[in-house]
């Protein structure tokens, strides 16, 4: 008996989408006759991105809650009422033997209406400071797959597994060529590259960065890759020329980090993975916007480990040039930050989570 059943659930952001993209994926390489159902938030990009990828997604009619006192709030009861309400149907109606959680506004009626239920439920919590959701959820989760250290801070100890977090194959392997990625960017080999990313909508004060040191970094002779983001695309394309790349979106991440000498991000987990895994000299430059401030600590975990460099947002006018300079004319510390974040990267991760998995499919057998 083959045919088992999944419920994944993660959204709002690629930082919750693509991990659980990337467990399914291989719970069906496992069990080809598998069926999956995604559940995300109406409205959030995981509606576009799940059905990409070939599966079936329904969508709850969910939000966060805002932390200033806003309209939007006054709906939050009746929007969490009516995706428990969903929530319930789906799992009663699909059955599932696992559900899977990767975090974001979704899983969190989902996993609490199957744990109700008495499905199994799994955890995957990718920052160093576990969202709201996530640490609401870990009383009735079986297993609880984290990347960080330390985090019985925030769940029960007995249940954690440190597996780290998915990523996209075509990285695990990264078999993409320099010299092939250059070229697929139209892109000179002989100069060094700067890859700039702002996350999947992008991100306004790195646009506003980048957009001001344009002529600092012709005068260190770079050519740079810039993903600004779908939000920001509108404004920045202007400065598409033969030395600077502006996309909204970057679909071939394996030829962008192949180009790439060295990396300006943000400090979501998945590209801190990522990042990890290809092994680049990086400067991190957080949000601060985010549930508590968790790219920060992300990004910190990384730099008290000198695996990565920190700037945050309000040090970078200040800072800025300095800092990128003295990398940028250092290969030896270059080759330390990458030697340092190789060490920390877990390129097994989603086979480590499917494993976790797999004992609790044995276990109702």
């Amino acid at each position: 008996m083959d045919n088992y059943k999944f419920i994944l659930s993660g959204g709002g952001t690629g930082g919750h989408i693509y991990p659980a993209i990337a467990i399914a994926n291989e719970l069906k390489r496992r069990h080809p006759d598998a069926e999956f159902l995604f559940v995300g938030a109406k409205d959030r990009m995981e509606m576009e991105k799940v059905p990409n990828a070939g599966y079936k997604i329904e969508g709850l009619w969910i939000t966060g809650i805002q932390r200033k006192l806003t309209l939007k709030n006054l709906a939050f009861p009746f929007k969490l009422i009516s995706s428990l309400i969903k929530a319930n149907a789906i799992v009663k109606k699909f059955k599932p033997d696992v559900v899977i959680g990767t975090g974001g506004f979704a899983s969190g009626p989902l996993l609490k209406r199957a744990s109700a239920l008495g499905v199994s439920c799994v955890l995957q919590e990718q920052n160093s400071y576990a969202g709201v959701t996530n640490k609401l959820l870990a009383k009735k989760a079986k297993k609880i797959c984290v990347a960080y250290d330390n985090m019985e801070q925030f769940f029960p100890k007995e249940k954690i597994v440190k597996t780290g977090n998915p990523v996209r194959g075509d990285l695990v392997e990264m078999k993409a060529d320099k010299n092939e990625a250059l070229s697929f960017f139209g892109l000179n080999n002989a100069k060094p590259t700067l890859v700039v990313l702002g996350g999947s909508l992008g991100a306004r004060r790195i646009n506003q960065l980048i957009e001001k040191e344009l002529a600092f970094f012709e005068a260190l002779d770079l050519q740079v890759i810039w993903q600004c983001g779908k939000l920001y695309f509108e404004e920045y394309k202007k400065y598409d020329s033969e030395t600077v790349k502006v996309f909204d979106f970057l679909n071939r991440m394996d030829f962008t980090y192949a180009a790439a000498d060295m990396v300006i991000s943000r400090a979501g987990a998945g590209s801190v993975s990522e990042l990890c895994i290809v092994g680049k000299p990086v400067i991190y430059i957080p949000s601060p916007n985010v549930a508590e401030d968790h790219q920060t600590k992300n990004a910190k975990a990384l730099a008290d480990k000198n695996a990565a460099i920190l700037i945050k947002e309000s040090d970078l006018e200040t800072q800025f040039e300095n800092v990128f300079t003295a990398l940028f004319k250092d290969k030896n510390k270059q080759k330390v930050l990458s030697d340092n974040c190789k060490k920390l990267a877990m390129p097994n991760a989603t086979v480590a989570i499917v494993n976790e998995i797999e004992k609790l499919l044995c276990a109702k057998r």
